[in-house]
């Protein structure tokens, strides 16, 4: 595997290997949780009613919000629009 393959992904995002790695990290445990709370949820539907729902809402809003951040270039220019 070429070095190039651990680096071209999280300059992508504007992150270096070791932030990437962190904050894949970070999400898989908040949806590891969140698969547990699911799966309890199945067996007693009155526990964890609404956890699951409400951490991978918040998993996409983080996203969502990094992603926009990544989108601003670190000149201080604005960002280019696509149609």
């Amino acid at each position: 595997m070429r070095k190039w393959s651990f680096t071209s992904h999280p300059a992508s995002v504007g992150e270096t290997y070791f932030e990437h790695l962190a904050a894949s990290w970070g999400f898989a445990r908040r949806m590891f949780v969140a698969a547990l709370a699911g799966l309890v949820h199945g067996l007693f539907p009155f526990l964890f009613v609404t956890t699951g729902s409400s951490i991978v809402r918040k998993l996409n809003d983080r996203m969502v919000v990094n992603r926009a951040k990544s989108a601003v270039p670190q000149d201080g220019s604005s960002p280019a629009r696509t149609p």
